[in-house]
């Protein structure tokens, strides 16, 4: 049994980021997603990869309908059944993120909370209109509005900003941080490798950070074999298969791959895990962290 841990749902009329013309993106030309990705395409595009449960990740709605994307999100599960868990956006730096918060939280499917954090010296790559924003106070102190209230945190950063991201896990013990995309190694130059994988050890010495296997095509724009498996299990060598959890981030992907292939490839990585090592990469991990028990 499987469940996949990051996907993404959207009705085109409400996800900023793909109406309008073509921006550059990390992950190229994207306008075979300029369309509507409904749940009933979601379920399909699974169907044969025996996933029991899933969980939605914000897809980036105008910041000021935040509420309404976890709401229509809900109510799809509420139709369906998919999606067990919702991810929604909350601007941590906003003075009313508490109501926001609050308000997010009147929807039973609501786990947590992602607010995108990578920058880089790209600006193809980049996302956060600085690369810093996890040690201004008042962002901080929105977080720990969000660790008050029991949501996780998904922590989506680039490797340059791995020393801040250390400083901010051990600040927060109380907040489940989950680190997306395996850490976004971008850099595969030997030196690039290293930087990841001395930042990841650190993360991962760190007891309230687990991370996921997903988003592994975003810059090579592949699902292969030669790419993904030795970041698939360095990063299982440095958390350990209790703190792994899939994730296809679909749509996003179906511009390079299927999901057969996304779940070809994970397995085969995966193939000198035991078979409760695979279970909990697979499915138990993000049942326990997600609540979907």
């Amino acid at each position: 049994m499987i469940i996949d841990a990051h996907h993404h749902i959207w009705r085109l009329a409400d996800v900023h980021w793909l109406q309008g013309p073509i921006q550059p993106r990390i992950f190229g030309d994207y306008r075979p997603l300029q369309r509507d990705y409904p749940i009933e395409e979601f379920v399909a595009d699974i169907a044969a990869a025996n996933v029991v449960k899933s969980v939605y990740v914000q897809c980036n709605w105008p910041i000021e309908n935040s509420v309404d994307e976890v709401a229509w999100v809900q109510s799809v599960a509420d139709r369906h059944g998919f999606p067990h868990g919702i991810v929604g956006f909350a601007d941590l730096s906003a003075p009313d993120v508490a109501a926001t918060l609050d308000r997010m939280l009147q929807y039973r499917n609501l786990r947590g909370v992602r607010q995108q954090l990578h920058w880089h010296e790209k600006v193809l790559y980049r996302y956060a209109s600085r690369p810093d924003w996890m040690n201004d106070p008042q962002w901080r102190a929105g977080l720990a509005q969000v660790q008050k209230r029991g949501l996780l945190f998904e922590l989506q950063v680039f490797t340059s900003q791995f020393d801040d991201c250390v400083k901010l896990v051990r600040d927060f013990p109380g907040t489940t941080f989950v680190l997306m995309h395996a850490g976004m190694l971008e850099d595969r130059s030997p030196e690039g490798l290293q930087a990841w994988r001395n930042g990841m050890r650190r993360l991962a010495a760190q007891p309230n950070v687990l991370t996921k296997l997903s988003g592994l095509g975003t810059f090579e724009h592949e699902c292969s074999e030669h790419f993904w498996t030795p970041v698939i299990q360095e990063t299982l060598d440095i958390f350990g298969p209790q703190r792994c959890i899939f994730g296809s981030n679909l749509p996003i992907e179906k511009l390079w791959t299927t999901y057969a292939d996304i779940i070809r490839v994970t397995e085969a990585s995966l193939a000198g895990l035991s078979p409760a090592e695979r279970r909990a990469v697979m499915h138990d991990n993000a049942a326990r962290v997600y609540r979907l028990n």
